[in-house]
């Protein structure tokens, strides 16, 4: 993920078969370098989505609420996924990390019935972040947890496994920054730190990159997508976005292409994204305001830090959780919650306690929430409107008072709270006057259902 202060975030063996399309997909490459477009050069070209293409952006606008996970070999120096940058960590250094990298109480298993007992519908996890150290059985690199620490499985097999055993949707992250391969040259913003020689082919590590991604969508069984990230630290390369994007496509039409670039969406991307950040907000100084047709997705954490970092416990309260997922999907968006393992595997105590009782919320009042769309109400600083099925739900997060005066609805016939009692409301103009269930017996958010 983008760094701030603190910092945040940031099957082994081809078939020939595979290995045939790998070459054709490079010699694509080759032959058509010279049409590459920079991701920030205006589209040129219109990308049609397939149908169940289609079909998975309709299931994702759906689902609303996602488990975000940050793992990898920075979870050893427990201080955050940006540790090798922050702390100017040379590769033959940082490579030290992973012989100390052995999760042997990772269970793949209670990480997915936890995502179920939230209300998740999906999870996200770091397949390749910055450091280039990818978490599962690659051979394009010995970079990786199966060749490079003495846990010697890949973690994501099991996860894919038991995400489909569950019936949850499993993206894989991937980060297109790599501060260790010797190919991603020139450097951008960031990497300078790493001892590595000032010289590298940048095409080739396109193809490294494409090869990596091809055994994520071969080896894993059915994926919904790729979450790109990194884009940011070098915008106006030559990613050769396209063909990769065309690549994913093909090996698996149903996949979802969602780049944390912090610009505008090109051509392949199928969801916009925006970091934490409420899409068009752009608080954090660097999102995109401008919010497109395809479907949203805001990525959060529960505490400061996206990976790992043992001195961060300032973990939001559960309140604060429920009201970001309530005010996303009064944008229209996804919540995607992160969550930082422990170099053991194990959940960090305070990340599971917080998402089951977010999870008991959501049993009750998931209905206001699950398989809606933004409400016709924008969003006030006193909450949001959602709606589905004829219902206008509105959520009362932030005010006290016992009234509320809300933009009159065409038919209107019947207000009552989310839990059947009758509420009154009388029109004064073009507004609704509206008495309010007391605050009390709704601490966390006054649902209000306005029927037509």
């Amino acid at each position: 993920m983008m760094q701030r202060t603190p910092p945040g975030r940031a099957a082994r063996r081809l078939s020939g078969q595979l290995i045939a399309a790998l070459a054709v997909l490079l010699t694509l490459h080759v032959n058509t370098s010279a049409a590459q477009t920079p991701a920030s050069a205006p589209p040129q070209a219109a990308y049609v989505p397939s149908e169940a293409n289609r079909q998975a952006r309709a299931w994702f606008e759906k689902a609303r609420f996602g488990m975000f996970i940050h793992w990898g070999v920075y979870s050893v120096p427990a201080r955050g996924e940006w540790v090798m940058e922050n702390s100017r960590i040379p590769i033959a250094e940082y490579e030290k990390f992973a012989p100390q990298f052995d999760p042997t109480h990772f269970d793949a298993a209670r990480v997915v019935r936890l995502a179920r007992m939230a209300g998740m519908k999906y999870i996200t996890i770091t397949a390749k972040h910055h450091d280039g150290f990818a978490m599962f059985a690659t051979r394009q690199s010995s970079w990786n947890i199966v060749d490079a620490t003495p846990y010697k499985r890949d973690p994501l097999k099991q996860l894919a496994d038991e995400a489909h055993r569950q019936g949850i949707k499993l993206f894989f992250y991937y980060s297109l920054m790599d501060w260790h391969h010797p190919d991603y040259y020139p450097l951008g913003t960031y990497g300078h730190f790493t001892g590595r020689a000032a010289a590298g082919n940048f095409d080739r590590y396109v193809k490294f990159m494409d090869a990596q991604l091809t055994e994520l969508l071969t080896n894993y069984g059915p994926i919904a997508g790729i979450w790109f990230d990194g884009m940011w630290d070098k915008p106006n390369a030559d990613w050769h976005m396209r063909e990769t994007y065309a690549l994913i496509h093909r090996l698996q039409p149903a996949a979802l292409i969602i780049n944390n670039s912090h610009l505008s969406p090109i051509p392949g991307e199928d969801v916009q994204e925006f970091e934490k950040d409420l899409p068009g907000s752009n608080t954090a100084g660097f999102n995109q305001t401008q919010v497109s047709a395809l479907p949203l997705e805001m990525c959060d954490t529960m505490n400061d830090s996206w990976g790992y970092t043992a001195s961060d416990k300032n973990y939001k309260s559960v309140p604060d959780l429920i009201h970001r997922l309530v005010r996303a999907a009064g944008s229209d968006a996804n919540l995607l919650l992160n969550i930082g393992l422990m170099p053991t595997g194990d959940i960090p105590p305070q990340a599971s306690e917080r998402l089951a009782r977010v999870g008991q919320w959501l049993s009750h009042y998931g209905d206001s929430i699950y398989g809606t769309r933004a409400g016709p109400i924008s969003p006030r600083p006193w909450g949001v409107s959602t709606q589905k099925n004829g219902k206008i739900y509105v959520h009362v997060l932030d005010w006290n008072e016992h009234h509320l005066v809300l933009p009159d609805v065409d038919g209107l016939k019947r207000i009552r709270s989310f839990d059947g009692g009758e509420v009154r409301f009388q029109r004064i103009g073009n507004e609704l006057l509206v008495d309010l269930p007391e605050a009390s017996t709704h601490p966390i958010d006054r649902i209000l259902v306005l029927e037509r």
